[in-house]
């Protein structure tokens, strides 16, 4: 994971002139703007260990709170108080470790390691079709990453966390679908569980309609569901905080109108179930060792899922 792009903010966040202080994969992390570039550090001064996210910005430089030392938007030292005529060489140690660092979707996707892919692709993004955009931003969940997406890609729990609000648990049967691990990830195809209908009209009148997901990351995944002429996506993306604690981050977008406020609660509702019950598990990091739980035959996808992690050697948030 250390080699992907995980979302640590929302553009419109980080501000010119302020410090924004996120965590990822354990670590610190310093986000700021350089005029317009925006930069993510670690948050560590080169000096004496201090705390980078403390201090200001000042002329395009960053400035430590401790010493005073400043950095230039490639991290470099670029002034030192105490011995203002001294400039450190290109290959001293006053330099600050940087991060690899995109902003898509209206979101500030970090890489700490060598990015292997670009960000996660979202298709509908950039369709004038979907035209209907809807954003909830990083919401805590005190479990590891990987139980939290696969609770998203787990429709066998609906009719029951979800009963009265997105479910129905007088229609809990799961029927068949189909799962493809290819390059690109894992498709989920045609799963049929009973849930409202995306308009959430007065009388919460819901179907069978068929729900296809596309895990693109280890953490990133889209849900689509709807008809030529309703059709709505999930592109749902979760940050690995600590080993046992994440945030979570979706665009939810559509090719027709819903009321966004109702909407917004109504998702807010499901989210608060999601949360109760994955708050619950123990243990909070996912096994991927497949007899460590039991599974029934409509779990495949998040067997394929965890086999998936395994596979790709994927340690943070895991029990091996």
């Amino acid at each position: 994971m250390i080699n992907d792009w995980h979302v640590v903010a929302s553009s419109e966040n980080l501000v010119e002139g302020k410090i924004l202080k996120v965590r990822l994969l354990g670590q610190d992390v310093l986000l700021w703007r350089n005029g317009k570039e925006a930069l993510a550090w670690e948050d560590r001064c080169p000096h004496r260990g201090a705390s980078l996210s403390k201090g200001w910005i000042e002329k395009d430089n960053l400035v430590c709170s401790y010493h005073g030392l400043a950095f230039n938007g490639e991290g470099k030292c670029s002034h030192i108080p105490a011995h203002p005529e001294q400039i450190p060489s290109k290959r001293s140690k006053a330099c600050v470790k940087t991060y690899h660092l995109q902003e898509r979707y209206g979101m500030v996707w970090v890489c700490l390691g060598i990015p292997q892919q670009d960000v996660p692709f979202l298709a509908e993004w950039d369709n004038p079709e979907f035209y209907n955009k809807i954003f909830f931003d990083g919401v805590l969940h005190r479990s590891s990453a990987p139980r939290t997406l696969e609770n998203f890609i787990d429709m066998n729990h609906v009719p029951f966390i979800h009963n009265g609000t997105l479910g129905n648990s007088d229609y809990p049967e799961q029927g068949t679908y189909t799962v493809e691990l290819k390059g690109d990830g894992i498709h989920i195809h045609e799963v049929n569980t009973w849930q409202v209908n995306m308009d959430i009209d007065s009388e919460r009148q819901g179907d069978n309609d068929p729900v296809n997901f596309h895990v693109l990351r280890p953490l990133t995944a889209c849900l689509r569901r709807g008809t030529e002429s309703q059709r709505m996506a999930i592109f749902f993306t979760v940050t690995p905080t600590e080993e046992e604690e994440c945030l979570v981050w979706r665009w939810m977008v559509f090719n027709y109108e819903v009321p966004h406020q109702e909407f917004k609660n109504f998702t807010f509702a499901v989210i608060e179930q999601d949360i109760q019950a994955i708050e619950s598990q123990k243990p909070k990091r996912l096994p991927l060792n497949l007899a460590d739980e039991y599974h029934l035959p409509s779990d495949r996808s998040t067997i394929t899922y965890r086999k998936w992690l395994k596979q790709l050697g994927a340690t943070f948030g895991t029990i091996a």
